[in-house]
């Protein structure tokens, strides 16, 4: 996330509002702990996806604070889904559940948000959100999952340099 983002989500008054109490409960931080994409933990990834899923739901009249609240916990499964373990099942098609399970036994969720950690894998899982707000969340996590390997590239300077050309190369084409 950058720095510009990070202030502008901290500085959201009603956003912080809707989602305190699930960023300052001590197992929605483990999230801190486990790496998502590339160097971004759990808890940054939702964090992100968390405020965009609440400006587009508050922009299209949506539930707003659920969409919000929804994908803060989204994927709130504390576990390294890079090593196997004793999980039943891949990673990708099973987290949804795994998520769900653990943010019931600390919060009271409301249908909406129930659905969206459920089914936040769509089209990769076969059953499609319920709400809006679920699909919304499974566009918002592609698109943050993409920004975060983008983040990384761009560290990279061989891959820098590469995503530079293949951008620029792109543009040109479709221009």
């Amino acid at each position: 996330m950058t720095k510009s983002l990070e202030e502008k989500i901290q500085k959201d008054i009603e956003f912080q509002s809707i989602i305190k109490d699930l960023i300052e409960n001590d197992t929605v931080l483990e999230m801190k702990k486990y790496r998502q994409h590339y160097e971004t933990d759990c808890f940054e990834h939702c964090y992100t996806a968390s405020y965009y899923c609440y400006k587009i739901c508050k922009k299209l009249r949506l539930d707003y604070k659920s969409a919000a609240r929804g994908a803060m916990l989204h994927d709130l499964f504390l576990y390294d889904w890079r090593e196997k373990g004793d999980r039943k099942g891949l990673h990708a098609y099973t987290h949804g559940k795994c998520a769900l399970e653990n943010a019931l036994k600390l919060f009271d969720l409301n249908e909406i948000e129930q659905n969206m950690i459920l089914r936040h894998m769509w089209p990769v899982t076969v059953v499609p959100p319920k709400y809006f707000e679920g699909f919304i969340l499974t566009i918002v996590d592609k698109h943050c999952a993409i920004e975060e390997f983008n983040e990384h590239m761009s560290k990279k300077r061989v891959f820098k340099y590469a995503y530079i050309l293949f951008a620029a190369l792109f543009l040109k084409k479709i221009g």
